[in-house]
């Protein structure tokens, strides 16, 4: 049974990894969706920069979106860093035997 350990931690990495993509996407999407603060670059590429294809609400909506997907975007990599990285083991600090001083007299 103990084969199986490493198979489903790289399965659950594989899945977060997997997640943590299609989360990145949504977040591109989300803020690329987004209406702009004063034009900003939908205006350079001849877009209406104060207006919004979903309503006048929609921004507050997103916003809201948008910070909470930024939320488990990070914590999902955070925690991805923390299965993949190694744990590392801190090795033993040898036993300093004390020198015996001769004196001489």
């Amino acid at each position: 049974m103990t084969f199986l350990t490493p198979l489903f931690a790289d399965l659950i990495v594989n899945l977060l990894n997997i997640a943590l993509i299609l989360a990145s996407l949504f977040l591109i999407l989300l803020v690329l969706i987004q209406r702009g603060k004063g034009g900003g670059l939908a205006g350079a590429f001849g877009g209406a920069g104060g207006s919004s294809a979903f309503g006048s609400r929609a921004g507050d909506a997103f916003t809201r979106v948008t910070i909470y997907t930024a939320a488990v975007w990070l914590l999902l990599a955070m925690f991805i860093i923390n299965r993949v990285q190694p744990r590392s083991v801190a090795p033993e600090t040898p036993k300093v035997q004390p020198v015996p001083s001769e004196r001489s007299s």
